[in-house]
């Protein structure tokens, strides 16, 4: 089901048949990196996290973490969206790509219409954004997108250290400094 799209991007809700996408992604060393191993190391464990994270909140909100693919050629290259985390209050913006795809733009061209749904579609007036403390090229891509920097954070008293981003956003998507 198609969500969103930009000028070369279309993006839509994950599936079971993403699996070996997701398995790919999620064993990226940026990934392992900044967001940390979810022990998805088969098909199978990659489906179920599909089924049991982005689909599961997709049931219960109606939002979630999406596919990104490049238009025309429908080749996964990351996933964007949007994440309601116990921890945090509001709803918080999430992507990553494969690291052959960064330094493109796809990353803010992505970002620019999850917030632009957000606000339009969901009718949300504020998103959030969680970075790792070491994570420059996501807080410098947030910057750009808007957001600005609130706080310093840990989702769990015992969890990592983390910056907490925010920004605006109106009934018609635009997303301001």
């Amino acid at each position: 089901m198609k969500v969103a799209e930009s000028k070369r991007l279309l993006l839509r809700r994950l599936e079971a048949r993403d699996a070996a996408f997701i398995l790919e992604l999620l064993n990226e060393p940026s990934w392992l990196q900044f967001i940390g191993d979810k022990g998805v190391a088969t098909l199978q464990s990659a489906e179920r996290y599909i089924e049991d994270g982005p689909v599961a909140m997709y049931r219960r909100l109606g939002f979630g973490l999406y596919l990104v693919e490049l238009k025309g050629v429908a080749a996964p290259i990351g996933i964007c969206g949007l994440i309601k985390r116990d921890a945090l209050d509001d709803v918080d913006l999430g992507f990553a790509l494969l690291s052959r795809f960064w330094g493109k733009g796809y990353a803010f061209e992505a970002a620019s219409a999850v917030m632009s749904y957000a606000g339009v579609e969901l009718g949300l007036s504020r998103i959030v954004a969680i970075v790792s403390l070491d994570n420059h090229p996501s807080a410098k891509l947030l910057e750009k997108l808007g957001f600005r920097f609130e706080r310093p954070l840990r989702l769990q008293a015992d969890g990592e250290a983390l910056k907490l981003y925010s920004a605006s956003i109106g009934a018609t998507g635009r997303h301001g400094r």
